[in-house]
């Protein structure tokens, strides 16, 4: 995701080159010209095109084009913000775990304070991993005793959530968690494992592929045809306003295919390694646990590209 400041316009600017997206977008827009520039050869200098069509119809292509545009856009932000909104979630049940894990550990039991610690921050590390094809160990924190146990899990992120059910059951037998205790903490569990269920629903749940084919052949045959309307009235011009008209439609396909699935490592993903590394240092923080500060550091990305 590409951090910037809203109303700093030149400095957003500045990560124009940054996006792919927007690379090959003015790809296509050049062939779109490319395309421009041979039509208006054709009809203008030689005089060879005869082809005929009038303005009203183009005007109702581009109203059905405008409708769809809107629904397609519409659709992949609400996947987007949806991500989001249970990654904000996430954060908030992380963190009111570690309270309650404060609030009921002794504050002498450092090593059961580290312990608990690691693994709540290893969760959204986990999801990560799972969001992204590869979970990466070596930035877990260190949980010794199940690594083993991780590293040949199906789910990590869900073995990660029955190790820490297991430990708050051990520190019930041993009297230090009341069974009331396990009710109030049973609530973070589950809210924790729903994000995990509706991240992996967001990804493995594209657009359907009539639907996106659909539109991109619609796209396609509009601008093929914007050139023939408009090269006898506006002559040259025509292959600027149609590059122009191009580079609005296309890119709005383009980035609605990017943000419909915002766990990738795309310019305009969600950061979710940055949140990964916010909710350590909160966990930490909160359990009264010490964080080496490269690790704290990684939270506080400055204005730039960040995953």
């Amino acid at each position: 995701m590409i951090v910037y400041q809203g109303g700093d316009w030149w400095r957003a600017l500045g990560h124009f080159h940054a996006s792919a997206v927007i690379r090959l977008l003015l790809k296509r827009v050049a062939l779109v010209g490319l395309y421009g520039s041979a039509i208006a050869v054709i009809s203008i200098d030689f005089h060879t095109l005869n082809v005929r069509i009038g303005r009203e119809y183009l005007s109702i292509l581009g109203i059905l084009l405008s409708l769809l545009l809107v629904f397609r856009t519409n659709t992949a932000y609400d996947r987007y913000y949806e991500g989001r909104k249970v990654w904000g979630v996430l954060v908030s049940q992380c963190r009111g775990l570690a309270m309650e894990m404060n609030a009921l550990l002794p504050r002498e039991a450092k090593s059961s304070r580290r312990y608990f610690a690691a693994l709540i921050s290893n969760f959204p590390i986990a999801v990560e991993g799972s969001l992204r094809n590869r979970v990466r160990f070596d930035k877990m924190e260190a949980t010794p005793d199940i690594i083993e146990r991780l590293q040949k899990a199906e789910s990590v992120a869900s073995t990660i959530i029955a190790v820490l059910m297991e430990s708050v059951e051990q520190l019930r037998q041993v009297q230090i968690f009341d069974p009331i205790h396990l009710v109030n903490i049973k609530q973070h569990y589950l809210s924790m494992m729903a994000v995990n269920g509706t991240c992996e629903r967001i990804k493995a749940t594209p657009i359907p592929y009539s639907y996106s084919f659909f539109i991109k052949c619609y796209i396609t045959i509009f601008i093929m045809i914007m050139p023939l309307v408009l090269v006898d009235s506006c002559g040259w011009w025509m292959v600027p306003i149609t590059m122009i008209g191009a580079y609005a439609m296309l890119g709005l396909e383009m980035i609605g295919n990017e943000i419909e699935n915002p766990f990738g490592y795309d310019s305009n993903d969600l950061p979710i390694t940055q949140l990964s590394n916010k909710i350590r240092v909160s966990v930490h923080d909160l359990l009264g646990v010490e964080l080496p500060a490269e690790k704290k550091a990684l939270a506080s990305i400055p204005y730039s590209v960040v995953h």
